[in-house]
């Protein structure tokens, strides 16, 4: 805007000059950034992996390194995120990857003539935790699962039972 003199009365119909107000755009939200493919997106960015793999080991050599408790706390916590970050991101890539096999599946059968099937919500979930069943079973950690497993059930039912003060 003009810098006007406070000494001078200001005119009743003053000249305002219009500034163009700056569009900020979000490119999550914006057609103009494309579609967001997953499948794509890991392949181009996935020179970042051997980046965040080579950040682990210097923050675990640190963490060797380190002797204030304090410093040490705090390596050990950025560790600890970033290997649930890691897990995260192959728990999601092997979800990705049954998708696209179950995907594939269902083409090879329209092609050969028979109607598609497409798995419910529910379905899919049975056959993740089917397939975290065997996994766990095939490390030998089954057993300690199930034990977790019951005790937190049984706290939940000893909540839900009405409380028996006298």
């Amino acid at each position: 805007p003009l810098e006007m003199s406070a000494k001078k009365p200001v005119p009743f119909l003053r000249q305002v000059v219009s500034v163009r107000k700056k569009v900020h755009r979000d490119p999550r939200f914006d057609d103009l950034s494309g579609e967001y493919k997953p499948e794509i997106f890991m392949k181009t960015y996935s020179f970042l992996d051997s980046i965040k793999k080579q950040e682990k080991e210097m923050v675990q050599k640190q963490l060797k390194k380190c002797r204030n408790v304090e410093q040490k706390e705090k390596l050990q916590q950025l560790l600890n995120r970033m290997t649930q970050q890691e897990q995260a991101q192959k728990k999601q890539q092997k979800l990705r990857e049954r998708e696209l096999s179950l995907k594939r599946q269902q083409r090879e059968l329209a092609k050969q003539g028979k109607k598609p099937f497409f798995l419910k919500k529910s379905e899919k979930r049975k056959l993740e935790l089917a397939e975290k069943y065997a996994e766990l079973k095939r490390s030998g950690k089954l057993e300690s699962f199930l034990n977790k497993k019951r005790k937190r059930n049984a706290i939940k039912d000893k909540r839900r039972l009405p409380s028996q003060n006298l």
